[in-house]
């Protein structure tokens, strides 16, 4: 049985989860509402001020991605 669970995010948090990946330059994204969503579903947690995308975060992020593909198309 999987754990895994699928996050329908919305394009806008699905950006700000990519934009994660690497270090956020000003210490802030630039819609905090965003990130306190992702927050809430356990994709990000924030340390010292810093947003970081936890574990759960990276597997939504690769598992989305295929599906983010299909959306472009």
């Amino acid at each position: 049985m999987s754990n895994d669970v699928d996050f329908d995010l919305s394009p806008d948090q699905w950006a700000a989860l990519r934009a994660l990946r690497n270090p956020v330059s000003s210490g802030r994204l630039s819609k905090a509402y965003l990130l306190e969503d992702l927050v809430k579903l356990g994709l990000v947690v924030i340390h010292d001020g810093t947003p970081a995308m936890t574990a759960t975060g990276r597997k939504a992020l690769v598992r989305g991605s295929c599906r983010l593909l299909d959306v472009a198309a």
